[in-house]
């Protein structure tokens, strides 16, 4: 108990200092405020690695897309990888729940950096737009697109069907899929106490090609992500 109290209060203390001390960078240029979330990702490994003891493990390097456009496609267990991904992945773009922009000066920083927002299970008008957003973004940069296809932060034992918004992604992009495991529940739950002395696996799997129909990819993507989460546990 008093672990885990130690360690949330430094967090957010770290999290809150990082944002203060790159306030400015909401006034310069998009890169100086990408470099904050980088900083926000190095401090949640520290967090992890010092205050619970944990390790942290990266498998299938050899499976990252590089030198062309893709969006990844996470497991979504914690707070964990919304912070870690951005130390893996250059300067990636977050499809996130709107609530999260309201947030002071968090919020500032999420649309500084070009996060797309979304109601869950609402139609409105900023929904309707939000292919377009992302295929701007694709079309306009080589920052991948980040999205959870299981809508929301899960239990590590929990598997719900995927969201078909990922198959529709996919379909508007037609352009590989990067998936990627994370087991992060077992050490920084969205529930309960976080625990000390475990491993935190980002299973990084070989990519899923645009070559499949948006319901063939969901099937795919949905397997190939449990049964990696299956063998992590």
């Amino acid at each position: 108990m008093i672990k885990n109290s130690i360690f949330s209060v430094l967090f957010f203390t770290g999290i809150i200092l990082i944002s203060i001390i790159f306030l400015p960078s909401l006034f310069l240029p998009q890169k100086v405020v990408l470099l904050g979330g980088k900083f926000m990702g190095h401090w949640a490994s520290f967090c992890v690695k010092f205050f619970l003891s944990s390790k942290i493990i990266i498998k299938g390097k050899e499976n990252l897309i590089n030198n062309e456009k893709f969006f990844i496609a996470a497991s979504h267990q914690s707070m964990f990888e919304t912070f870690y991904l951005q130390t893996i992945f250059k300067s990636p773009v977050f499809i996130l729940k709107k609530e999260l922009l309201m947030i002071p000066i968090f919020g500032w920083y999420l649309k500084k950096i070009g996060s797309i927002s979304i109601r869950r299970n609402k139609v409105t008008k900023d929904n309707l737009g939000f292919f377009d957003d992302i295929s701007k973004i694709i079309n306009n940069s080589n920052r991948p697109i980040v999205i959870f296809p299981q809508g929301t932060r899960v239990l590590p034992d929990e598997r719900p069907p995927f969201k078909k918004g990922v198959s529709r992604i996919y379909e508007k992009l037609k352009i590989n899929c990067q998936p990627v495991a994370i087991n992060s529940g077992y050490v920084w739950p969205k529930k309960g106490l976080k625990q000390g002395h475990k491993t935190i696996t980002i299973s990084i799997l070989k990519p899923i090609t645009a070559e499949y129909s948006k319901e063939e990819f969901l099937k795919i993507l949905e397997r190939n992500i449990y049964s990696e989460l299956n063998l992590l546990n």
